[in-house]
């Protein structure tokens, strides 16, 4: 008997999620990464809807990152409806995205991952001993919220970027302040960057990995392209984004599941640096080689100080990136269609994310989103499971912290306070 599962709807997972180990007789029968969220329909709740109507609608799927969301609705909208916008609304979008990268990189590094290496239950913890670090995340945090206000409409869910325009363009003043700021705040991200050294990075989990990011064609390193580049020299459109991702279902997970070659790959800030490397420039590039090791390319750890690395950036090309908005002059956009299919893939925090929309008649026939988590799940599982097998070799009864560390490492859409793991000994 034939049978076909057809599993439309993918489970955006922000808060609820686990991990199960089953060891038997000291041997590793199973480790999984549970996704426990249920389905949000967002594919569904689109379809029938205007494309400004679908931007506003699937950017909910996560108030952390809601403008990569954004941006990824409104580019596949654009290349679907052959949009054509200039430069200046170019420009606002990327810098709006570079804040959205400086406020959430600076949660995630400061306050959710650095507290595991330095022993601490929280962030809280560890303000008596690194009151500066822990005080300097705050105003990173501060300031890219700030950027997403001004040039996105609101610090979450903001409604001034749309399909083709902008609602409202910053001022000179308010630009002024974000570039200002931005030189602030350096010295802020660099003495964060300098805990890094005094880390023990462990090493029980390690295997080497494939891994995936956008490749811009004006050879920056940049979020937004039309083009997916593979660790291993692939290059593909971005309407071919299933070549990557070939998702899947697994029983014990409301999320799908991408493997490339049936194998896992990785996504974000590690990922977009060692294949954009080459494209570092400043003190990132600096730093970058501070830091840079063979086990970036094994070891998911790396994906947190990836993090810091790429928040410096963006403060470093803000004052530049504002200064070519303010001379740049406007253009309206050129619509030329109705109907038309399009995918728009930009880099979340998190990793690559891809949203495909197909419009006929100026309403959404189609749309499919590969969230940048579900394509790191496999990656997380095999690690996990390495890490397990090592440990238990070495005696180690304590599996729940390195285990936790390796899932908080990808910055996942799941709330890092929760108890993730469940170990079942027999």
């Amino acid at each position: 008997m034939d049978k076909k599962i057809n599993v439309e709807p993918i489970a955006r997972v922000e808060g609820h999620g686990g991990i199960t180990v089953r060891i038997e007789n000291d041997e590793v029968k199973e480790v999984r990464f549970d996704i426990l969220e249920g389905p949000r329909l967002f594919e569904q709740l689109v379809v029938g809807k205007t494309p400004d109507e679908s931007v506003s609608i699937s950017s909910r799927i996560c108030a952390i990152c809601f403008l990569s969301h954004r941006l990824a609705e409104i580019r596949a909208g654009e290349r679907a409806l052959d949009i054509k916008i200039g430069k200046k609304l170019q420009l606002l979008r990327k810098l709006a995205h570079f804040g959205e990268m400086i406020e959430s990189h600076s949660l995630h590094y400061y306050l959710l991952a650095l507290p595991d290496y330095l022993g601490y239950p929280d962030a809280i913890s560890m303000v008596k001993k690194f009151p500066k670090e822990v005080t300097g995340a705050l105003e990173l945090k501060k300031y890219g919220n700030k950027v997403m206000e001004i040039v996105a409409g609101r610090r979450v869910h903001g409604e001034n970027i749309t399909v083709g325009k902008i609602g409202k363009i910053p001022s000179d003043e308010e630009l002024d302040w974000i570039k200002e700021k931005s030189k602030e705040l350096i010295p802020e991200i660099e003495r964060g960057l300098s805990v890094w050294e005094k880390l023990d990075i462990p090493s029980y989990m390690e295997e080497e990995m494939t891994f995936a990011s956008v490749w811009p064609e004006d050879g920056t390193y940049d979020f937004r392209a039309d083009t997916i580049k593979i660790s291993d020299g692939t290059e593909l459109p971005a309407d071919e984004y299933k070549t990557l991702t070939n998702e899947r279902v697994v029983p014990h997970s409301f999320a799908k599941r991408c493997r490339y070659k049936e194998k896992p790959y990785q996504v974000g800030a590690q990922a977009r640096m060692l294949i954009m490397k080459d494209r570092l420039d400043g003190r990132a590039l600096e730093w970058f080689k501070r830091y840079y090791n063979e086990r970036w390319h094994k070891n998911p750890h790396y994906n947190n100080v990836a993090q810091a690395i790429e928040l410096l950036y963006c403060l470093e090309h803000i004052p530049e990136l504002v200064d070519e908005i303010k001379k740049t002059p406007w253009e309206d956009a050129k619509k030329g269609r109705d109907s038309g299919k399009g995918t728009g893939i930009v880099e979340a925090p998190r990793g690559l994310l891809i949203h495909h929309t197909e419009v006929e008649d100026g309403r959404v026939k189609y749309a499919d989103y590969v969230i940048p988590t579900t394509q790191n799940l496999d990656a997380a599982e095999l690690y996990m499971r390495n890490a397990v097998e090592h440990l238990i070799k070495q005696g180690v009864e304590d599996l729940e912290m390195p285990l936790e560390m390796i899932v908080r490492a990808y910055d996942p859409c799941i709330s890092c306070s929760v108890h993730l793991v469940k170990v079942i000994r027999k």
